[in-house]
């Protein structure tokens, strides 16, 4: 009854899959938390990333990767599967093929119920976060090249505002200090974009927090 209920509110108030278009606005950015950093005027180049919200009878749980330590970018870092947009792709159909790929998941096994708001990270990219909902246990096998680990999460741990915190980093090369959402969960740290994105879905379904709305 729980599972259900909760798949329910989810496809009310996620944004339709067929209501996504390339040029869909940024609601959320890695800029929310830091409103006097330089934002540049650019063209943000499109991206998805897969939510996957596994249907345990336990529990909802959220299906994350660690990204491998050899990558030459966000190495070691908590993610959700996705990447780029090819040509002519919607962000649904990326973000099935960015989690087969990554993770091996059958796009068969995925319903997708909709999406969250689009979110605009630091380094240029446009992300919108699709939501998936897998009935059972997700059969998945790590893409060696780029994801070193892959586990589930409890959606209420992900879900309840006490366990995000606003942290924080100063950047080597000096400037100013950078702020970040970080939701840490036993020995992994979900922070930065990932936790940003995980922020706008709980915003999407329970409402905006003040220190969002700030």
């Amino acid at each position: 009854m729980i599972l259900e209920s909760l798949k329910q509110s989810l496809i009310e108030r996620l944004i339709p899959g067929d209501a996504w278009t390339p040029g869909l606005t940024a609601a959320r950015s890695d800029f929310d938390l830091n409103p006097g950093a330089e934002r540049p005027e650019r063209l943000l180049k499109p991206a998805a990333v897969l939510i996957p919200i596994v249907a345990h009878a336990t529990g909802p749980t959220v299906l994350l990767t660690r990204r491998s330590d050899s990558l030459n970018s966000h190495s070691g870092q908590i993610a959700f599967p996705g990447g780029r947009l090819d040509a002519d792709e919607t962000a649904i159909a990326a973000a099935l093929r960015e989690a087969t790929e990554e993770i091996a998941l059958d796009p068969g096994t995925v319903e997708v119920l909709g999406l969250s708001d689009a979110y605009e990270t630091g380094t240029g990219f446009l992300i919108t976060p699709v939501i998936g909902w897998i009935s059972g246990p997700a059969s998945v096998e790590a893409q060696e090249a780029e994801v070193a680990d892959i586990f589930e999460t409890p959606w209420d741990f992900l879900m309840e505002t006490a366990n995000h915190r606003r942290d924080f980093y100063d950047p080597p090369e000096g400037g100013p200090r950078r702020h970040y959402w970080a939701m840490p969960w036993q020995e992994r740290y979900i922070w930065g974009v990932t936790a940003g994105v995980i922020r706008g879905l709980h915003a999407r379904l329970y409402g905006v927090q003040a220190e969002d709305a700030a």
